[in-house]
């Protein structure tokens, strides 16, 4: 008969034991999921971010007034007319090929009014400016017919060059190159992932198995994601973080509980009872690390914007998703496959991986220091990644301009061959001005001498002509002034200083009552990066207090908790330090093939943070567990240590190696966030399985020895029970005593 258990069984061995007896119904269950999430999502599409709902500080107010006002700027366009092979340009067949384009553009019905046709001073091209019709946040869905005017006059000019650049050119590039990017980074992660678990496997299908159900929450994640989007919308990269975030936790989970299926098979129990098992430990550890990672990301809705909104959305969705797949399907497969799970063998991967018993002498020996000299491995450790953390106190935060992105773009290498001819077209500044009521003509003649004062301005264009726009009420303004440097440069910077300081403060800010704001691609740039800096304390505390009691409610245990949070902070601020030192300098730019713009991404500080928080308790949680159980078996806390580290060390470093080589590929991508970000992420993972998991965290819990565990105990108090004594209750939640069998 069946061995009578007192205590309920926990939530994920139900589960487990329901899918692993009922496989099929599991795995149709799921399938009809993915298919249903992915279909749903696609006919609701994805809502993408707007304008009104990215802006910030002073030049998300300015958009703000010109929207209520009626002064939104149209997407604009520009015709760019050059020499092919950069020759010398034939100017009668370049303004005959100008005058032609214009008159093509005139007539479209996406075409709100075409400019007057602008030479350079130097004669080396010729410009036809274009406002376009239509809603400017979707500038790239007007820009069909425009192209296809544009293409037909080329060929009827093949001795010119003839190129299009603007806001909906630019954006369907900067579309399309990310669309090629994730090509990119699919094809490189999902072999490279595969040939590493066949490495930690030693079978083909059981390294398929994560694979299949990383993507199966990947394209899952995306139709619950179109879903969300109408709430959250998509600030242009929820796609990179699904797939990225999607492929590292997914394969991770899956690992940790097939790693510990096959581990309680090869020690003789069977088939049922080995997946109870590992969902008992590696399922209830992969619950915890996804309510960790899906923690540290809510901590982006703290922001209170849509870009972190957005990335936090897609974040968890997929994290969760992932973990619903390893604890309802993935026993299924391994329950359905049985044996065939370990097949086909790799001969010589398979004997390797098939000896559960061999003593882990690498890993001991990496562990020496840290058990026999806890006191100086730790102080060496903590000064090490101190050091490594200390080029974050001189971070720099830019958000990603149009001169920033990868200069193969042909987009870009229109624009660059644009701004070298006509300085005044890199991107504006737009002055919106708001007066109060009974004082528009007063606010109006402030505004014109502030104009002026731009012109006579030694970094501002002196030749614009731009007009004053006025509000149908009469009462809000706007005009645009050009300084003739990159938007992201240090120029185009204390230009804006000069007019948000000094200028308008001392023309339109003499008016009482009237408002004034700049926006602008420098304006809004330099408000985002001073947004983040604002909001990253309340993050990061509200990260940390919520990961203290996820902690401290997980492990009865103050003092782990806290000891977890200063840890994965340290680990956090050395990926950081990193992170300056590669990107703010130029020494790696033949490396990883970028071009520093001297500072990191703005909303990635913020966004990696939550990010590696919350995977460093991924793993943290795993070996904590590990080491949790061999205390309660009755090991002193240096033997625990020892052992919880060293039986988990095989599958947190396959673990860590899959994560790495998913965010390397991300590093090798053409965008400048996403290669940032990957970078980022992958120096982390590295960090933290390496340095912390094999130095810091065992060398500061032998310090502690039981006051790990304070306020609570592990039974016995870590001392081994007497000879001859029967095995002691653990009353530990990782436990389920296998079933006699009668």
């Amino acid at each position: 008969m069946r061995a009578h258990h007192t205590r309920k069984r926990p939530a994920t061995v139900r589960v487990a034991r329901w899918s692993a007896t009922n496989p099929w119904r599991a795995i149709g269950i799921w399938v009809a999921l993915v298919v249903a999430c992915l279909v749903v999502g696609g006919i609701a599409g994805t809502e993408k971010a707007d304008t009104s709902d990215l802006g910030v500080g002073q030049s998300g107010r300015a958009g703000e007034i010109a929207r209520e006002h009626g002064l939104v700027a149209p997407a604009t366009e520009n015709i760019l007319i050059t020499a092919k092979d950069d020759g010398t340009l034939d100017q009668e067949a370049a303004r005959n090929a100008a005058a032609r384009v214009a008159d093509q553009a005139r007539p479209l019905p996406d075409v709100a009014a075409v400019g007057e046709v602008m030479a350079s001073e130097d004669g080396t091209a010729y410009l036809v400016p274009v406002d376009l019709a239509g809603d400017p946040d979707k500038a790239k869905d007007h820009i069909g017919d425009l192209e296809d005017a544009r293409k037909a006059v080329q060929k009827e000019f093949p001795g010119l060059r003839i190129e299009q650049v603007g806001d909906g050119s630019g954006a369907k590039g900067i579309e399309d190159q990310i669309g090629k990017d994730l090509g990119q980074a699919e094809l490189f992660s999902l072999p490279v992932t595969l040939v590493i678990l066949m490495v930690a496997f030693g079978a083909l299908i059981a390294a398929a198995v994560p694979v299949i159900l990383a993507l199966t929450a990947v394209v899952a994640s995306m139709g619950l994601y179109g879903l969300a989007s109408a709430v959250f919308p998509d600030p242009g990269s929820a796609a990179n973080i699904i797939m990225m975030m999607g492929m590292a936790v997914g394969v991770d989970y899956s690992l940790f509980y097939v790693r510990r299926e096959r581990e309680e098979r090869a020690k003789g129990h069977n088939r049922i009872d080995a997946i109870e098992i590992a969902a008992a430990t590696s399922g209830h550890a992969v619950v915890v690390s996804a309510f960790a990672v899906a923690v540290s990301m809510a901590g982006m809705y703290v922001a209170g914007d849509a870009i972190f909104s957005g990335l936090a959305t897609a974040g968890i969705i997929v994290v969760v998703v992932a973990c619903a797949g390893s604890l309802t399907v993935l026993p299924a497969l391994l329950a359905k496959l049985g044996d065939r799970v370990d097949r086909p063998r790799v001969p010589l991967l398979w004997r390797l991986t098939a000896r559960q018993d061999r003593e882990p002498r690498v890993w001991k020996a990496l562990l020496r220091p840290a058990l026999n000299h806890p006191r100086g491995t730790l102080a060496v450790s903590v000064i090490a990644l101190a050091a490594l953390a200390l080029p974050t106190f001189g971070m720099k935060l830019q958000t990603t301009s149009f001169d920033d992105f990868p200069s193969e773009m042909s987009v870009i290498k229109t624009y660059d061959r644009m701004t070298a001819a006509f300085p005044d077209k890199h991107a504006a500044s737009n002055i919106v001005v708001l007066a109060p009521e009974g004082k528009a003509a007063e606010t109006r003649a402030a505004l014109d001498q502030a104009v002026e004062q731009t012109r006579n301005h030694p970094l501002y264009v002196k030749d614009d002509t731009s007009p004053v726009k006025v509000a149908e009420d009469g009462r809000a303004f706007s005009v645009q002034v050009t300084s003739p440097y990159g938007s992201s440069s240090g120029k185009a910077v204390d230009a804006l200083d000069a007019l948000r300081d000094e200028i308008l403060p001392n023309t339109v800010g003499q008016v009482p009552g009237a408002e004034f704001a700049v926006e602008g691609e420098t304006a809004e740039n330099f408000d985002y990066a001073h947004h983040v800096k604002e909001k990253l304390p309340l993050v990061i505390g509200f990260v940390l207090l919520l990961t203290f009691v996820m902690m401290a409610f997980t492990f009865r245990s103050i003092v782990i908790a806290l000891s977890a949070i200063v840890i994965n902070l340290l680990s956090a601020l050395a990926a950081f330090g990193l992170l300056v030192v590669v990107f703010q300098h130029t020494w790696a730019e033949g490396i990883l093939g970028f071009t520093s713009n001297g500072a990191v991404i703005s909303w990635l500080p913020l966004f990696l943070f939550v990010v590696l928080f919350g995977l460093s308790m991924d793993y943290h949680v795993f070996v904590v567990s590990r080491i949790r159980e061999a205390a309660e078996r009755g090991l002193s806390t240096r033997d625990a240590v020892e052992r919880g580290i060293t039986s988990s060390a095989g599958v947190i470093t396959s673990a860590a190696i899959v994560m790495v080589s998913v965010f390397a590929v991300f590093a090798t991508l053409s965008m400048m966030d996403m290669k940032q970000m990957g970078v980022g992420l992958a120096a982390a993972v590295l960090i933290d399985a390496i340095v912390v998991r094999i130095v810091v965290l065992p060398s500061l819990m032998v310090l502690l020895g039981n006051r790990n565990w304070w306020p609570g105990k592990i039974p016995g108090g870590g001392r081994p029970p007497a000879p001859g004594a029967p095995p002691r209750p653990t009353g530990s939640p990782y436990e389920v005593p296998a079933r006699s069998v009668g």
